[in-house]
């Protein structure tokens, strides 16, 4: 949520970080709405004092003998003045926070203006595509050819874009998930938790999926609780509501989790294969930090992002997103792409974002730089540490060899019972 003083003080220059994001507002109502709620502040403060003088004087009425009615009858009126002053109070405040609610972060200087993933700045790769002395295959094939890939029974059982792992393919991406929860908690020093997987519409609030992509979301039916759509969602609210001390930061938490998004608006896109998923498994990468780190902690936490693709060995590049190609709440996004050579380009894997104080206004995440000092926001960072469906799909495509088997990365062998390949037809 940004902050109402900040457009208070300087609406054309929101307005302009806006239109960046490619999004055409007027504040002309919210700035109406922010002047009528001070006005009738002030109006409330000024029968408040009233009513306080006059209760004094309805004492010394009383001592003196006096008759206090009339001014008693007219602090009982005044007390139903403010009663409604206060009610009209709450009105407008609910309507600002509606439309705060709506307006996206804002992106930072850094970050390139631009409208899609057409302007996106590419940063660096590492690895190198290799070139394949066959014709390679693409996943979904491997894994049907393997049968460690189910499609036709995943959609028997759920509908399209789901599907059944077996076998090896079901230890692969079981291997996958703790080798990144391993290095990301032994190597990176990030707190390992379990969350629930469903949370409260305020959760969701709070990182901002609600209200705007209620859409996206699966909502459990007869109750007020959504299944979540990334780690991120539960990992961040852990501390919603709460005042964290400065000894207490910066906090890094990872978690491994299954996500459930409805992909709405995604028809046609990666409808093959486990690209785009209702449910697919993820290890992600929050962090709570101090303002004045909080880039910093990005680039570290893109590279420990990168890091778990270096151990396996896969191609990838980072990606710069631009303003009009960014999240919701985030003010800077690197997207990494791994090298898909079914696709013969790099696809997305992991998206690791600031969203400053974005994320903290809304789920009132707040710390106290010293004892006494003013509490401030922190800021949020999250980002895929990494995809684990897409990893396996990944795996599959850029370790097949000629013969359809498909030789394990080295660092997954001891997750895999020291396996070094997968065979047609060796079960497990």
């Amino acid at each position: 949520m940004l902050d109402a003083k900040l457009i208070r003080a300087n609406p054309e220059r929101i307005k302009e970080q806006l239109q960046k994001r490619n999004m055409s507002v007027t504040l002309d109502t919210f700035l109406a709405l922010d002047e009528e709620r001070r006005f009738v502040i002030s109006k409330v403060e000024e029968l408040k004092n009233f009513r306080n003088t006059a209760s004094q004087e309805v004492g010394r009425m009383k001592k003196a003998g006096e008759n206090p009615h009339e001014l008693m009858n007219r602090i009982r009126l005044t007390g139903e003045e403010i009663k409604n002053f206060d009610e009209k109070i709450k009105g407008l405040e609910k309507d600002m926070d509606t439309f705060l609610l709506s307006l996206p972060n804002l992106p930072h200087e850094s970050v390139p203006v631009g409208k899609s993933e057409e302007d996106n700045l590419e940063i660096r790769k590492w690895g190198k595509p290799q070139d394949f002395p066959f014709e390679p295959l693409a996943h979904w094939d491997i894994g049907a050819n393997l049968d460690i890939l189910d499609f036709p029974r995943a959609a028997k059982l759920s509908g399209a874009r789901f599907t059944v792992y077996k076998g090896w393919g079901a230890r692969l991406e079981r291997a996958v998930i703790n080798f990144y929860l391993d290095t990301h908690t032994q190597q990176h020093n990030y707190k390992e938790i379990l969350p629930p997987f469903m949370v409260t519409a305020d959760c969701m609030q709070g990182t901002g999926q609600l209200p705007k992509f209620a859409e996206d979301m699966f909502k459990i039916e007869g109750q007020e609780l959504y299944l979540i759509p990334t780690a991120e969602v539960p990992l961040t609210n852990l501390y919603r509501e709460e005042i964290l001390e400065a000894d207490q930061l910066p906090l890094y938490l990872t978690a491994y989790t299954p996500c459930f998004r409805a992909e709405a608006g995604s028809h046609g896109r990666d409808t093959r294969g486990i690209i785009r998923q209702h449910q697919f498994n993820k290890v992600e990468l929050v962090k709570l930090v101090k303002p004045e780190n909080s880039y910093d902690e990005l680039e570290s936490l893109t590279q420990d992002a990168e890091r778990v693709l270096q151990l396996l060995g896969l191609p990838y590049r980072v990606v710069l997103l631009c303003t009009g190609d960014m999240g919701f709440s985030a003010a800077k996004t690197y997207d990494i792409e791994v090298w898909m050579p079914s696709y013969n380009q790099y696809k997305e894997i992991s998206s690791c974002s600031n969203c400053e104080d974005f994320q903290a206004r809304r789920a009132d995440i707040r710390y106290r730089p010293a004892p006494k000092a003013k509490v401030q926001y922190v800021h949020t960072l999250n980002g895929s540490g990494v995809a684990i469906g897409r990893t396996v799909a990944a795996i599959l495509e850029n370790y097949q060899q000629a013969d359809g088997t498909i030789l394990i990365p080295e660092v997954l062998q001891p997750y895999m019972g020291g396996n070094t390949r997968i065979t047609a037809g060796n079960s497990y």
